[in-house]
């Protein structure tokens, strides 16, 4: 009741839009107490039930306000492999599940996650922690990102030896090659990596298991594979004009941008640029916005966001009361940076000139719920044209590549194309997991991190 609710905030946004350093900023120690004195004593804490890894909130919380840093990381620690990844992208559900949310004013948790990170690395506090003794038994990992890093650094600490394969130059996956350096500095990565490798895990980068090694080859060398490839299929549309030039999805872009930061090496023709471009990204979630703010450092003239659905509720939605994950209108730093956003419109044409993109034409539709309460798009016959040098597909990801390891292994899928695996994430191949987005489509970061960590204990109690 005394202190309120307090964000690091971002910087300023004149001086952001020429670099990709992170936008957010930090507060001292002193502030961050405060902040994390702010959880109170809740009846039910349900910060913990909004969290994929239950995480301990109250309890971390409590020990920052005492300037206990280390027990706080080690509490910290017990659910989560990486709080320094999800202190950056997570969208925190455990914030809007908060009872102070109740009062549009909920714990910093998130910030507070990443600022006890960060002293845990300051201070030395964070350390590899190799395993006294090894198993003697095999484990391959196959996809480096969220979920594949956090089943690696569990089943290595239980005693197994552990190889990561990773198909990119570097490992990562959509933490390095998806996610803007704005937003996640990549050195937050190769830290944890150094971590990973000072434990005792071996990195196998430029490694596509299915293309450089078959998947019989991997079965016939470890005890047990497990599959954490993410959800890499891009969602499409095909309008008239799909295959005009300057139609891109997301991820090319983004990934190439992390690729030229890192300085590897992109050829010229496949080069995609923003600069002196009017740019439309078709999808509003957070890769879209990802590539709003990308834009917008490349020199992009004008940035246009749209999206299918109609714009949510500002502030509180009823249709989603706490404690569940609010659907409002989320106004992301990229949206602050300069950025026309439209809803309820749905893409019917891509126009050109010579086989180059230049319009986009676009129709609004209305929300109608039908006598079983499900939304149905109607066109409204109300047509506009977008300016358009450049457009960007963020419509989300539909599936993991079957083409490859998955067809080779033969793994059965569930009807929506992922790998098909039981509570134990065990596929319908002997030996072979999934976990992740390749287990259950695309999701969350926390979500994948928390997987990783079941997938671990699943494996371990097998083996």
């Amino acid at each position: 009741m005394m202190i309120p609710r307090k964000e690091a905030g971002y910087r300023p946004v004149n001086e952001r839009i020429y670099d990709f350093g992170e936008v957010e900023q930090t507060l001292n120690q002193e502030d961050r107490k405060l902040q994390a004195s702010r959880c109170m004593d809740c009846g039910i804490p349900f910060c913990h039930w909004g969290c994929p890894l239950g995480n301990k909130m109250p309890e971390w919380q409590d020990l920052i306000y005492k300037g206990k840093w280390k027990e706080g990381i080690e509490n910290l620690h017990e659910t989560n492999n990486f709080p320094d990844f999800t202190g950056r992208i997570c969208p925190a559900p455990c914030e809007k599940s908060c009872v102070l949310a109740l009062h549009e004013a909920p714990v910093t948790i998130r910030e507070n996650e990443c600022a006890v990170t960060e002293i845990g690395f300051t201070e030395g506090i964070i350390k590899p922690q190799p395993p006294k003794t090894r198993t003697g038994k095999k484990v391959a990992i196959i996809g480096s990102g969220p979920a594949g890093m956090a089943a690696a650094q569990q089943l290595n600490r239980k005693g197994h030896l552990v190889t990561l394969f990773e198909k990119d130059n570097s490992l990562g996956g959509l933490l390095r090659y998806g996610i803007p350096n704005f937003k996640l500095n990549k050195n937050i990565i190769d830290r944890r990596l150094n971590q990973l490798e000072e434990e005792g895990i071996i990195f196998k980068p430029n490694t596509e298991v299915g293309k450089h090694i078959s998947g019989k080859e991997i079965l016939k060398s470890f005890d047990a594979v497990c599959i954490a490839i993410g959800a890499g299929h891009p969602r499409n549309i095909t309008p008239e004009g799909r295959d005009l030039k300057g139609i891109h999805f997301a991820m090319e872009f983004l990934s190439q941008q992390n690729q030229l930061i890192m300085g590897e090496t992109v050829e010229a023709a496949s080069l995609i640029s923003a600069k002196d471009k009017h740019v439309l990204v078709i999808g509003g979630g957070d890769t879209g916005s990802d590539c709003v703010g990308t834009s917008i450092r490349q020199g992009a003239v004008k940035v246009t966001q749209i999206e299918i659905m109609p714009q949510p509720p500002v502030g509180k939605n009823p249709a989603t009361p706490w404690p569940y994950y609010p659907t409002i209108l989320k106004t992301s730093s990229s949206h602050e940076e300069g950025c026309t956003r439209k809803w309820s419109l749905n893409t019917k044409q891509f126009i050109g000139q010579n086989g180059q993109l230049t319009e986009v034409l676009v129709e609004e539709v209305e929300w109608v719920k039908d006598e079983s309460g499900r939304m149905n798009m109607q066109p409204t016959g109300k047509t506009e044209v977008i300016k358009a040098d450049l457009v960007f597909l963020a419509l989300g990801f539909t599936q993991p590549v079957h083409e490859g390891l998955l067809n080779e292994l033969g793994v059965d899928y569930d009807a929506r194309g992922n790998v098909a695996v039981d509570k134990t994430f065990k596929s319908s191949i002997d030996k072979v997991y999934a976990t992740g987005d390749a287990a259950i489509g695309a999701s969350l970061v926390v979500r994948a991190i928390a997987l990783g960590r079941k997938v671990a204990e699943e494996i371990h109690k097998i083996l």
